[in-house]
């Protein structure tokens, strides 16, 4: 499966972004769904992530109530909706997927990954 993310941008404190993920190829292949993010410095950490039909949904801790993750499988896409950003949600923000239908918070236990795309928040 190949995944193609983008919708990263420059935003304010305060506002919103949604960030896409594409999945194409063998689809089949990305029943867990999840996006990572890379602060600049930083290790690669966990935000979210989607079962195969979105019903179930996992978040990182700190991001609870601001970001959302959905996927919509007729169009082989998931989302991460993020609202109240903050500066310290800049980074890199990836997707990735596995097989599995385990959600997993580990970035090893994801098989396949998109490029990445840049979210930058100013003050």
């Amino acid at each position: 499966v190949q995944l193609q993310a983008s919708g990263g941008g420059l935003v304010q404190a305060g506002g919103s972004l949604r960030l896409s993920c594409a999945a194409s190829g063998r689809t089949s292949s990305a029943n867990t769904v999840a996006w990572f993010r890379q602060p600049p410095g930083k290790e690669r950490e966990f935000v979210a992530a989607t079962n195969w039909d979105g019903h179930s949904t996992v978040y990182a801790d700190s991001l609870k109530g601001r970001f959302t993750i959905s996927r919509d499988n007729a169009k082989n896409m998931v989302y991460l909706q993020m609202n109240s950003l903050k500066p310290e949600d800049t980074a890199v923000y990836y997707c990735a997927a596995r097989a599995a239908t385990v959600i997993h918070r580990t970035a090893r236990s994801y098989n396949y990954w998109g490029q990445g795309t840049q979210v930058t928040v100013s003050s």
